[in-house]
């Protein structure tokens, strides 16, 4: 626990440092140092101009690199504070990793799971005395959007696939919207009985009971373990049970 404390307290350190250097100040620092040290003011002709070019070219490649950094540490930061449960600093992390780099995938799904994770966790009351479920929600649109930034950069990405489902089945009551998701999750994972009983799920809720049913059998034959098998074989009963009252 304390070398982690350690790392996080030398990340942040790190991180308070070379934004410093990156962030809104970083072009004027620069533009002071070049002054001071290459000797290159305002150029006008053509010979001065292509003078400060090369002088100038080596600080944007200094600037450069220190920005990759720094949104590499706020990648590393968000991960550690995920490990240690601590949601909403990695939330916050990841965010400030995704302006270094926005075409990120990764970064997108990490933040989405730590956006439904703190749906999941608020415990604001309102004025009358219930949970903010106004809050919860803006928090499971928040992760809506990241996965769908996720899947928009990378529509292979199979993770944020089960990830958006998990959302639109247990979360938004928006079964409809995983199916495509999960359909396509399973082309790849096709012995991933997790996706097989969350798109189960989903058509279950869609009245597709039929293919609900056919899911439980893969399932059921795939047999993962005594547990999930005997869940498989219920969750067939059920959807049995509603095709035929729906008959």
């Amino acid at each position: 626990m304390k070398r982690t404390n350690l790392f996080i307290a030398t990340v942040c350190a790190f991180v308070f440092v070379t934004c410093s250097l990156s962030c809104g100040a970083s072009y004027n620092s620069v533009k002071r140092m070049q002054k001071m040290e290459e000797g290159v003011s305002n150029p006008t002709t053509k010979e001065e101009l292509e003078d400060a070019i090369k002088k100038y070219e080596k600080r944007a490649l200094d600037l450069v690199t220190t920005e990759a950094q720094v949104g590499m540490w706020y990648k590393i930061l968000g991960t550690r504070y995920l490990d240690q449960q601590l949601y909403g600093k990695a939330y916050e992390a990841f965010q400030k990793a995704i302006m270094y780099y926005p075409n990120n995938a990764n970064l997108y799904y990490y933040a989405a799971i730590c956006a439904g994770y703190i749906a999941n966790s608020q415990l604001d009351y309102n004025a009358t005395g219930a949970i903010d479920s106004t809050k919860r929600l803006n928090y499971l649109k928040t992760a809506e959007s990241a996965y769908l930034s996720a899947l928009s950069i990378d529509p292979k990405y199979y993770r944020a696939m089960y990830g958006i489902s998990v959302l639109y089945v247990f979360e938004l009551a928006q079964p409809a919207e995983a199916i495509p998701y999960m359909e396509r999750f399973l082309e790849t994972q096709k012995r991933d009985t997790d996706g097989m009983f969350v798109l189960a799920n989903a058509y279950y809720q869609t009245y597709q009971f039929e293919k609900a049913a056919a899911l439980y059998d893969r399932i059921i034959d795939i047999n993962p373990n005594a547990e999930k098998t005997a869940e498989a074989k219920a969750n067939k009963k059920i959807v049995l049970d509603a095709q035929y009252a729906n008959n």
